[in-house]
């Protein structure tokens, strides 16, 4: 009886470590950091931290578009009321039939018209703002 006792103790002891030589193996091959789950888990951490830089990237670049875009906003703003205030100081200038309070200036003919346009502004009155206001 003692003898069998002992075959089957040792036939355990061997099973269990064939059975721990095997788990060995493929806990080996699963964190391999080539092949197995330690390689996806690497390359899957560089893509994140790669995707964090990405966003930064994308945040700081959204960041300097809302400030621009404001900025311009409130030019846009500024010009539309400077331009409602012409609009309606041109009330007060003389009708179309009506004659020029002075003598007209003579036109300068050395240039074509076209030339005349893009290197001289077009001056059409002279007021300032405080003036068109009122």
């Amino acid at each position: 009886m003692a003898l069998i006792a002992d075959i089957l103790l040792i036939s355990g002891a061997l099973g269990a470590a064939l059975y721990c030589s095997v788990l060995a193996r493929r806990l080996r091959r699963f964190n391999d950091l080539e092949k197995g789950m330690g390689g996806a888990v690497a390359v899957l951490s560089a893509q994140v931290d790669d995707m964090t830089r990405a966003l930064q990237g994308a945040q700081s670049s959204a960041h300097h578009s809302t400030d621009s875009l404001q900025s311009l906003t409130h030019r846009a703003e500024d010009v539309a009321r400077r331009l409602e205030l012409l609009v309606a100081s041109m009330h007060d200038l003389p009708g179309e039939g009506a004659a020029p309070a002075g003598p007209a200036a003579p036109q300068r003919q050395d240039r074509p018209p076209q030339d005349r346009a893009d290197s001289e502004p077009m001056l059409l009155f002279r007021r300032h703002l405080p003036e068109a206001a009122q």
